[in-house]
């Protein structure tokens, strides 16, 4: 199992931004700031925990003043990357809310490293029509990391972040941004605008299925995204997405031999299997199953979950697939009934029920 991202906040990593930041400012007390870090509660903190902390210690460490603070941690910042670096944009959010322009100068310099994409959010609440001047400025930037940010920072439900509610009911001005980079060269930020796409379908349904019959078409780039922005509208059969990608309802098809296993044990997988059959090629088919996993309330709730797709010229498939049902950080299982179905084209086809159970079933065979 891989560690978890919290330790990449080691002794070492703090090591070496202490070196960096002396380098930088002499006067850094390397001492004090190790040992404010590495307090009686690190241990217990968690990932975005540990950053905001290490944001706060900084900020003792550092000169009072914000802009002779930043002036330090932008050549420092040069050196670092990836999710651990982010406490650089996190100084802008936690201390630069009243020092709005240097405070987007330095999220436009910190995400080229790192990403500003959190930080983003609170200035976008305090001062929507300004901030999104910034984002439609920076969608026409020459770093792939700064266009990102334009899409990726107003993204109206964009995980682990702050909501956007004003973009939740209104995601015009994002729309405004997305538009600029639908064509865009870079691939990280096509996939940040199909992102923020998917983000507003889950509200405004039909804003991104007009989008889509709008946007498809121009060449293979876009065709993904607007693939992508749709994933969210595929799961849910909306049913112009769906005819809009060419999956009609799969009245031809004959499903037969539809089988699952009937008890799962804690931590096994339940297993499944189907044959397809028609008196024509299947056709252009999306492939799917869903499982309502109980929950601790004792309700229900679906997850959908991609087979495949393709274009079947043969008039026969079989289908044989499992789900595991190993413990994962990202979501709780609970015992009970749960219910397995085929989705072909949007549409249940097949669905069968299975308990889970808190045991091993082999263990209790025993």
């Amino acid at each position: 199992m891989a560690e978890p991202l919290k330790l990449l906040y080691n002794q070492t990593y703090i090591d070496k931004l202490v070196d960096r930041l002396k380098q930088q400012y002499p006067a850094f007390d390397g001492q004090q700031f190790n040992t404010l870090i590495f307090d009686k509660h690190w241990k217990n903190k968690e990932l975005k925990q540990r950053m905001r902390h290490i944001t706060e210690c900084l900020f003792a460490c550092l000169p009072d003043n914000y802009e002779q603070a930043l002036n330090i941690l932008k050549p420092v910042s040069k050196h670092f990357g990836g999710f651990e670096a982010m406490f650089f944009p996190d100084f802008v959010e936690l201390y630069g809310m009243e020092h709005y322009d240097i405070s987007m100068e330095a999220l436009e310099h910190f995400t080229q490293y790192s990403s500003s994409e959190f930080a983003i959010r609170p200035f976008i609440l305090q001062d929507p029509e300004q901030t999104m001047q910034h984002m439609n400025t920076w969608a026409k930037h020459g770093n792939e990391h700064v266009r990102r940010l334009a899409t990726e920072g107003c993204r109206p439900r964009l995980p682990w972040a702050m909501q956007l509610p004003l973009f939740i009911s209104d995601p015009s001005p994002a729309l405004e941004v997305l538009e600029k980079l639908k064509h865009d060269e870079s691939l990280y930020v096509r996939r940040s605008v199909a992102n923020n796409l998917n983000d507003i379908a889950k509200d405004h349904p039909d804003i991104v299925c007009a989008i889509a019959k709008d946007w498809l078409g121009f060449d293979k780039n876009t065709d993904w995204l607007v693939k992508h922005a749709c994933r969210t509208l595929l799961k849910q059969a909306h049913p112009e997405v769906l005819a809009l990608f060419g999956y009609t309802p799969a009245e031809h098809i004959k499903v037969d031999n539809f089988a699952a296993d009937m008890d799962v044990g804690w931590g096994d997988k339940v297993s499944f299997s189907a044959d397809l059959t028609s008196n024509q090629p299947l056709g252009k088919l999306r492939l799917e199953f869903a499982i309502d996993f109980m929950k601790s309330n004792g309700k229900t709730a679906r997850k959908v979950f991609k087979i495949s797709e393709s274009d079947i010229q043969n008039k026969h498939k079989h289908i044989q697939k499992t789900f595991s049902f190993k413990p994962i950080s990202t979501r709780k299982y609970y015992a009970g009934q749960h219910q397995l179905s085929l989705i072909i084209n949007g549409q249940n086809v097949a669905q069968q029920h299975f308990i889970l159970h808190t045991e091993d079933i082999h263990e209790q065979v025993k």
